[in-house]
């Protein structure tokens, strides 16, 4: 059984360090607002007619 130990532990550890980054992001991390262009070709807006 020192196996199944050693491996939920080590699966806890990482779970542990991967929740305490995801947390790190939130709390410390600000993020930036920028603007947004997207560009749009004409013939999306007025399509040629159909014939």
């Amino acid at each position: 059984m020192p196996t199944l130990f050693r491996f939920l532990f080590v699966l806890a550890a990482i779970a542990g360090l991967i929740y305490g980054s995801m947390w790190g992001l939130v709390m410390l991390v600000e993020p930036r607002e920028r603007d947004v262009t997207v560009r749009v070709p004409s013939e999306r807006l007025n399509p040629p007619p159909q014939q």
